[in-house]
C-alpha cells in the first residue's frame, strides 16, 4: 500500500501569530521532515519557497488557492527577513519603514547614556 504524499493549497498559521499561505507539501531534508509552502508570485512580489519544521506550525488549513492568494494578500510574507540592521539598509535605504527600524550604533550608544543618566538621576532622589 503506497501512502498518498500531502500536496494542497493551505493557510499555515505559524508560532508568533505569523500566517503564510500557499501550495503545501512534504520534503524530508537531512532525514528530517518539512513541510513546504510555495508561495506564488502576488500583489507584484516575486514567488519564494520556505520551509517549516513540525514545532513551528500551529495549525494549517487546506483550502482552494483563490483563497489562499486572498489570505496572502491579507498576510503579505516577505521572502526574506533580515535581521542585520546594516544589511536591511543596505538592501532597501528608499524604504521609510526600513529608514525607521535603523538605528546607528552612535544613536544606541548615545540613547543608552541618556537612560542611564536618567537612572542614575532617580537613584539620587
Amino acid at each position: 500500500m503506497s501512502e498518498e504524499k500531502f500536496n494542497q493549497w493551505c493557510i499555515v498559521e505559524l508560532m508568533g501569530r505569523q500566517v503564510i499561505a500557499g501550495q503545501v507539501s512534504e520534503q524530508t531534508i537531512g532525514g528530517t521532515a518539512f513541510i513546504r509552502v510555495d508561495v506564488p508570485a502576488e500583489g507584484g512580489q516575486e514567488a519564494f519557497t520556505r520551509f517549516y519544521g513540525n514545532g513551528a506550525i500551529y495549525a494549517m488549513t487546506p483550502v482552494g488557492e483563490d483563497v489562499a492568494r486572498m489570505a496572502l494578500r491579507a498576510s503579505r510574507p516577505a521572502p526574506v527577513n533580515i535581521y542585520i540592521p546594516e544589511l536591511r539598509k543596505a538592501l532597501a535605504p528608499t524604504s521609510d519603514r526600513i529608514e525607521a527600524d535603523y538605528i546607528s550604533p552612535d544613536e544606541e550608544e548615545d540613547s543608552l547614556e541618556d537612560e542611564m543618566e536618567s537612572f542614575d538621576q532617580d537613584d539620587g532622589e
